[in-house]
C-alpha cells in the first residue's frame, strides 16, 4: 500500500498469440519477466490488453495467464514490493466469481471495469463494486464512452470513494473535466488519504502526473497528487516509462516543472497515438502495441483473438515515425540485451 502510494509504472499486460492463434507460452512468461526486469512496479492482466475474449469458454485463457504471470512474478524473487492486478469485468455474479479466483492465485486488487453496463444505474454499479470489494481490494476504473465507458456523476464518485477496500481509482476519461469530477470526489472523501489516484489518460499521461488537485473542502484546502499510472501505453518500452516517472518524482519534490515538460508530454502523447489509434475510434489499439512488442522480439507477430482485430491503414507506418522521431523514448537497447533470458524455458 505504501507503494502504490508513492506511485508506481503499472503496465497493462498483453496476451501472446502464435501464427495459430493459440496462447505463445513462451512469449507470454517473457512478456512477464520483460515487466520485472525494466522495474515496473506491479502488472495488470486480464485487463483490455489482455484482450477480453480470454474469458469465451472457445478460448478459456483467463486463468492460465493469471497463472502464467503469478508464477513468473513468484519466480523473480525481486526485493521491491511488486503489485499485481488482475482485471475484473461483467455482471455481478461474473465480477465476484473473478474476484475470488484472482484471490486464490495470489493477487494483490482487482481492476474493476465498468464497460458494458450501460442499461444499470449508478446505484446498481456501486452495490456491485461493494460486493468486490468484500472479496479483494479494488482499484476503480473511469473508462471513455468511445471505447465502452460511460460517464459518471460526481456523486457516485463520491459515494464510490466511500466503498471500504477501495484503494485506488484509475482516470481514463480522456476528458479534463470528467477526470476533474473522480479527483475531487477523492478529496471530498473520507477516506481520501487511503485512494491512490492513476492516470489512465493516455492522451496526457505525463501532464496527469505532474498535476496537483487542490480544492477547498469545509474550510481546509485538500491536495491530491497523480502518483503513479496503469497503462497500456506502459506495456510497451516499459524501462523508459519507470525513468520517466523517477524523473517526475524528482521533480515534484524540488519543484522544478519546467516547460520542456509540456514538450514532452506531447511527445509521448503522440506515440500514444500511433500505438493506439484514435484515428480510427482506437481499433488498432492492442495490434498497435503488438507490433512494438513484435519488432522486439517480445511476440512473434501481432495476432488476435479476434481475426478481424488487426492494424488500422498508415498505422505502420505511423509507427515508424515514432521510432525516427522519438528514438529516446524507446527501450529496444534494453531489451534485446535481455531477450534470450526471458525466453528460456
Amino acid at each position: 500500500m505504501k507503494a502504490l502510494h508513492e506511485g508506481l509504472v503499472i503496465p497493462a499486460h498483453p496476451l501472446a498469440l502464435d501464427e495459430n492463434r493459440q496462447l505463445d507460452e513462451k512469449h507470454q512468461r517473457a512478456l512477464t519477466r520483460y515487466y520485472v526486469a525494466s522495474g515496473a512496479g506491479g502488472i495488470a492482466i486480464g485487463v483490455h490488453s489482455t484482450q477480453f475474449e480470454i474469458r469465451d469458454p472457445e478460448h478459456n485463457l483467463f486463468e492460465p495467464v493469471l497463472r502464467m504471470a503469478a508464477e513468473e512474478i513468484a519466480k523473480s524473487q525481486i526485493d521491491r514490493p511488486f503489485i499485481k492486478v488482475a482485471g475484473v469485468c461483467g455482471p455481478t455474479e461474473q465480477a465476484v466469481s473473478e474476484a475470488r479466483l484472482t484471490q486464490s492465485l495470489g493477487y494483490d486488487a482487482v481492476l474493476l471495469s465498468m464497460g458494458g453496463l450501460v442499461d444499470w444505474s449508478e446505484q446498481d454499479i456501486l452495490d456491485r463494486t461493494k460486493q468486490v470489494a468484500d472479496i479483494m481490494p479494488v482499484i476503480g476504473f473511469y473508462l471513455q464512452p468511445s471505447v465502452g465507458g460511460r460517464i459518471f456523476s460526481f456523486d457516485f464518485w463520491l459515494q464510490f470513494a466511500e466503498i471500504p477496500n477501495v484503494v485506488a481509482i484509475k482516470m481514463a476519461p480522456f476528458n479534463r473535466y470528467q477526470s476533474i469530477d473522480v479527483a475531487r470526489a477523492i478529496c471530498y472523501s473520507s477516506r481520501r488519504d487511503e485512494i491512490a489516484l492513476y492516470t489512465g489518460n493516455d492522451d496526457n499521461i505525463i501532464n496527469d502526473l505532474l498535476t496537483t488537485y487542490r480544492f477547498e473542502v469545509n474550510g481546509e484546502l485538500v491536495e491530491k497528487a497523480v502518483v503513479g499510472g496503469l497503462l497500456g501505453h506502459w506495456a510497451v518500452w516499459t524501462k523508459k516509462a519507470v525513468e520517466l516517472l523517477e524523473e517526475i518524482k524528482l521533480a515534484r519534490v524540488h519543484g522544478e516543472i519546467a516547460k520542456e515538460w509540456l514538450t514532452r508530454n506531447i511527445q509521448v502523447t503522440d506515440t500514444n497515438a500511433a500505438f493506439f489509434d484514435p484515428s480510427h475510434q482506437f481499433a488498432g489499439c492492442i495490434p498497435g502495441i503488438h507490433e512494438v512488442l513484435r519488432r522486439q522480439g517480445l511476440m512473434q507477430g501481432i495476432w488476435c483473438l479476434n481475426p478481424h482485430e488487426t492494424l488500422s491503414p498508415g498505422q505502420m507506418e505511423e509507427i515508424d515515425r515514432m521510432y525516427r522521431d522519438y528514438p529516446h523514448l524507446h527501450d529496444d537497447e534494453f531489451v534485446a540485451a535481455h531477450l534470450a533470458e526471458w525466453l528460456e524455458d
